[in-house]
């Protein structure tokens, strides 16, 4: 079925990462100049969806900007519509306002919605497509955990930053002897820690899918310390956990989707190396550096292969949708299938068994 496109509206939901500048050029160029569309960005994410605040697009606002970091509309992970946080006299309350959003889309006119985020957003996309709107999803995320599609935009870029962090870091480690832990962005996946461990050369890589033993990990950095290589490099996802221990908390936080906020493990693996080895180590946290700057080659293209994807789906009246990579080629799948599991590193996954041959301690 196709579909009239009058009035397009995009938003970037979830944390921001290197690409949706891309994703946002890609849909906004083409509907101007091949459909004579206008364009919605909505501001801030779903936060802008529930609260009406978005602003019409010019060829001027989408010129220039496939370079640029972060996201020109802004973004929000404390917005779900459907567990809104509301300011009351009896505190913050979570309430279902995704009336106000569907209100605002009937409001806007729009003929489509093309939604960029993650697994909370493609969550979202689902539940207001079984309302009736028309959204179409773009995967989006750093941590590249979202099952239907083979690659997210935004992980390429993540890694190349964290290896380019790790290469640094060899060196002062090696100047110094001493065991650098480097924290990584990776809350249930640990595709960065695995993908920038290899390329950087970390001895030791742990991640939310192998609950690490300490004494594995003492033992590598001890054995290396004795065969005369005076550092180490850890590199350790903000998931990983310890075999017999949980997930280190940093906050809990109602408004935002996910209310656990993760961080601290690498200082607790650093203290704890430290202690029962002796070595001197120091911890780096990259944290947020993972998300800005500019999106590398391979993240510009396949940004703009999304965008144009997504909007050729608006056209096409295929809602319900996410644009998915699989193997060379950019597809869709029912969002519904983006959403069943979340895509986790494999125990059996090819890039373990290089990372294993290769002499890296995995901590199991």
């Amino acid at each position: 079925m196709k579909t009239q496109l009058k009035r397009i509206g995009i938003l970037t939901g979830g944390g921001d990462c290197p690409g949706l500048n891309a994703v946002i050029r890609s849909i906004a160029k083409p509907a101007m100049t091949e459909y004579g569309a206008t364009v919605i960005g909505i501001l801030d994410g779903f936060e802008g969806f529930v609260e009406g605040r978005m602003r019409e697009l010019t060829p001027k606002d989408v010129a220039g900007i496939i370079n640029v970091g972060g996201t020109i509309l802004g973004t929000s992970n404390k917005g779900n519509p459907f567990m809104f946080p509301v300011e009351t006299p009896k505190g913050i309350e979570i309430l279902d306002y995704s009336s106000h959003a569907i209100h605002n889309y009937k409001d806007w006119k729009l003929d489509a919605l093309i939604a960029i985020g993650g697994d909370g957003t493609m969550h979202i996309v689902d539940r207001f497509t079984e309302l009736g709107l028309n959204m179409i999803g773009v995967p989006k995320t750093i941590d590249n955990d979202l099952a239907a599609t083979d690659v997210t935009f935004g992980y390429h870029s993540a890694v190349a930053v964290a290896t380019e962090a790790l290469d640094r870091l060899q060196t002062t480690a090696s100047a110094h002897h001493r065991v650098m832990v480097v924290e990584v962005m990776g809350r249930y996946a640990g595709w960065i820690a695995l993908g920038a461990g290899i390329a950087g050369s970390a001895d030791v890589i742990l991640i939310p899918e192998i609950p690490f033993k300490w004494e594995r990990v003492f033992e590598h950095v001890l054995l290396r310390s004795k065969r005369g290589n005076r550092f180490s490099i850890v590199c350790v996802a903000e998931g990983a956990k310890p075999a017999e221990g949980e997930l280190v908390v940093k906050e809990l936080d109602k408004k935002r989707t996910d209310p656990i906020r993760l961080g601290g493990i690498g200082e607790l693996v650093g203290k704890k190396i430290e202690e029962e080895t002796g070595l001197e180590t120091r911890t780096v946290v990259l944290g947020h550096i993972l998300r800005g700057g500019s999106p590398t080659a391979y993240d510009r293209i396949l940004s703009t292969q999304y965008g144009y994807k997504a909007l050729q789906l608006a056209a096409e009246g295929k809602f319900g949708y996410m644009v998915s990579l699989k193997g060379t080629e950019v597809t869709a799948v029912p969002v519904k299938e983006a959403i069943l599991s979340l895509r986790t590193v494999p125990l059996d996954s090819q890039l373990i068994a290089c990372a294993r041959a290769v002499g890296t301690c995995l901590g199991d």
